[in-house]
């Protein structure tokens, strides 16, 4: 064993311990402190702590981490799933697509019955929901090309936790306890996870080995030879859809990211198949087109929380219409973010009343994800989202390796004007086809000051994604807060249908009077579903570093030394 993995090591076998006496919130020190993370459990913050000590890049940590929330956060963080990674390395902007696919055999109405209606919970739970997944194919990917330290030394800390175990929090039993409803009669699941106990040591040997398979041969230790049987098997079982053919076919993309200015700063965020960062640079651009409507309003006040809402109105109707896989439609990616179509939109939005939504067309003429933020000694950077959709995914574990496959099937539009689990919908350009990416609202964001990295951000939340980025970039520039109190703000949230309706963070509500005020307006103003948004934001404010994780988690943010 050489000296840097003794080192990783080491400073591994501190984990256990402090993650069992963590106290998540923000860092701050000065800029001789090189590196800085927010991840959104304690255990990926010890690994990457680890890995950017001994050395590694922020994309050698982002794989580590990954990794490890396989183990740790199973209800987003996965090996069965797909994602986004947006990196600054070395002066140079990339986005790796890893997202899931569509299996061969998925057909466009394969979520109907006989009459054209949709079946419940048929995209969303079991067997015909799992899609392709692209995590592991992502992290391979992402490491050949950036990564320094060796493959097998990222892969060990995972190892570690899965063999060894770790105490669970309170969170993660909340969840499990939540989504139970849902997956407790999935075959298997609660064989491998009915056994996650607040406090209680949780081991998962199976997974364990099926971590050293890839830890060994790398994606073909996933994709090929005994894991991806033992997923074909587990398919074959339930009736599920995926096949060898389909797992040895897997490729990621690299896709160049979606850029603009804006305010002077360089807003590198998610092409296509993400909506999330045209959005995001949509409200953006029509903030500033509203600058003396906003002007003076308050934080969350009636008025402020009714025009954005207007604004979100215009972009979710955007995101119906146009957007999907650029490998199987046309996608107006510059003109839905062109300074005069935005323009235009920003014309017709009401200052006083609520649009209703039959007046707010598509503009052009013819509740679990998990993200990391992290920046390296060298100032390189990854914004990572990744996820299985809904907690704990399809609920389908593959028997012999310990892990669970998404339901990532149910963000298709599997109808038209169908809502989602999140409840937004979608047109022809997101149907189910074979091979395609589905539509997605992850966000992973980095902006630029002078070509240094200024802000680095994401979050998970399904639709809420996008609102939740957008609002911690305007908390933090427009409200000067720190990223502390960026992350912790009230957040609300507003997606075009139902047209009246807009929700809140549950543990952190809006004003009362500006419940009221709206709802004299109109609007029905209510706690979301689900405490949405888990944002970890890393933050330039002149020349030190700040690094948040959302108190709504589980995370936690360090600057390193």
């Amino acid at each position: 064993m050489n000296q840097r993995i003794v080192r990783l090591f080491l400073l591994f076998s501190m984990l256990f311990a402090a993650a069992c006496q963590h106290a998540p919130g923000p860092a701050t020190q000065p800029q001789t402190v090189p590196a800085a993370i927010a991840i959104a459990d304690a255990y990926g913050a010890q690994v990457a702590s680890a890995v950017l000590d001994a050395g590694g890049t922020a994309v050698d940590a982002a794989v580590a981490v990954a990794f490890s929330l396989a183990v740790t956060y199973p209800e987003a963080g996965n090996l069965g799933g797909g994602g986004f990674m947006l990196t600054w390395m070395d002066g140079q902007g990339a986005f790796l697509d890893y997202r899931e696919v569509a299996p061969a055999a998925a057909t466009r109405d394969m979520y109907l019955d006989a009459q054209g209606q949709v079946v419940d919970n048929l995209s969303l739970t079991g067997y015909k929901a799992v899609a392709v997944p692209g995590t592991v194919a992502g992290m391979s990917e992402a490491h050949r090309r950036y990564g320094r330290l060796p493959w097998k030394e990222l892969l060990a800390p995972a190892i570690e936790l899965a063999d060894q175990g770790f105490v669970v929090p309170s969170l993660l039993a909340v969840n499990l306890q939540e989504e139970l409803p849902r997956l407790a009669a999935i075959p298997g699941f609660l064989h491998y996870f009915g056994g996650l106990r607040n406090g209680e040591i949780f081991r998962q040997p199976e997974l364990a080995a099926t971590l050293r398979r890839i830890q060994a041969e790398g994606a073909a230790g996933f994709y090929q030879g005994e894991t991806a049987s033992l997923i074909v098997d587990e398919m074959r079982r339930g009736g599920g859809l995926v096949t060898a053919a389909d797992l040895s076919g897997y490729r990621p993309v690299w896709r160049e990211p979606l850029l603009a200015s804006w305010r002077g700063y360089q807003v590198l965020s998610a092409p296509p198949p993400s909506s999330g960062g045209i959005a995001v640079l949509q409200l953006l651009k029509l903030r500033d087109l509203l600058a003396e409507d906003f002007r003076g309003l308050a934080h969350n006040s009636p008025q402020y929380v009714h025009l954005t809402a207007e604004m979100e109105k215009r972009v979710y109707a955007d995101r119906a219409e146009y957007l999907g896989d650029p490998a199987f439609i046309d996608i107006p990616v510059a003109l839905l973010v062109a300074d005069d179509y935005i323009a235009r939109r920003a014309a017709g939005i009401d200052r006083r009343a609520i649009s209703a939504p039959g007046s707010v067309h598509p503009g052009l003429e013819p509740h679990d994800t998990t993200h990391f933020s992290i920046v390296d000694r060298w100032g390189n950077a990854v914004s990572n989202t990744y996820t299985l959709n809904t907690g704990f995914g399809s609920g389908v574990v593959v028997g012999g390796a310990g892990f669970l496959l998404n339901n990532e099937m149910d963000d298709f539009s599997v109808k038209p004007g169908q809502p989602n689990y999140y409840g937004v919908v979608g047109s022809a350009a997101n149907e189910v086809q074979p091979g395609k990416r589905m539509l997605s609202s992850m966000t992973p964001t980095i902006l630029l000051e002078d070509g240094r990295v200024k802000m680095v951000l994401g979050s998970p939340g399904g639709s809420t994604i996008i609102t939740s980025v957008y609002q911690t970039i305007v908390n933090v520039l427009d409200f000067g807060m720190s990223a502390a109190d960026a992350v912790a703000a009230t957040r609300f949230h507003h997606q075009l249908l139902p047209a009246d309706l807009v929700t809140f963070s549950p543990s952190r509500p809006l004003p009362s009077g500006t419940i009221q005020a709206l709802a004299k307006r109109g609007y029905r103003v209510q706690p979301h579903d689900w405490e949405f948004g888990d944002v970890q934001l890393i933050l330039r404010d002149a020349e030190d570093w700040q690094a948040a994780s959302d108190p709504r988690g589980r995370g936690e943010a360090r600057v390193l030394h």
